[in-house]
């Protein structure tokens, strides 16, 4: 089985990202599947089961447990097949950088000439908003 067939089960995906925070008891996996997606046990065992024989994860018996862990191989695999994608993306997020910044240049632009063109705003000690002062004559 190909890694991205196993990892095209979202019950499968599921399972390799509570790995990620470290070894899992199969009690402890089946509670959160069954909750998250109303799988029963022996449904998860075989989805453990397939993670097992294609390399995704390990199983050590302690005592009545089972402790699974993640393994890195099939998923430096899918890392190795997604690399050529990286700079395709890179180069658009790049972009999408560069116009973020720009619009933030132009708001703060726009916002420092709504400042300047405001009543009183020119004139050193007054506050915009606060009567003028009319000189007697």
């Amino acid at each position: 089985m190909h890694a991205f067939d196993v990892l095209g089960d979202p019950v499968r995906r599921r399972v390799l990202e509570l790995l990620v925070a470290g070894e899992h008891s199969s009690g402890d996996i089946t509670a959160v599947i069954r909750e998250e997606f109303g799988i029963s046990q022996p449904g998860v065992s075989q989805h453990l089961r397939v993670l097992r024989e294609t390399g995704f994860v390990s199983v050590r018996v302690d005592g009545p447990r089972r402790q699974y862990s993640l393994l890195a191989g099939p998923l430096q695999e899918v890392d190795a097949w997604l690399a050529p994608f990286r700079s395709f993306w890179g180069q658009r997020l790049d972009a999408l950088g560069t116009e973020l910044a720009r619009g933030k240049r132009e708001r703060r632009r726009d916002e420092q000439q709504q400042q300047r063109q405001q009543p009183g705003s020119g004139r050193p000690g007054s506050a915009a908003g606060e009567p003028e002062e009319i000189a007697a004559g």
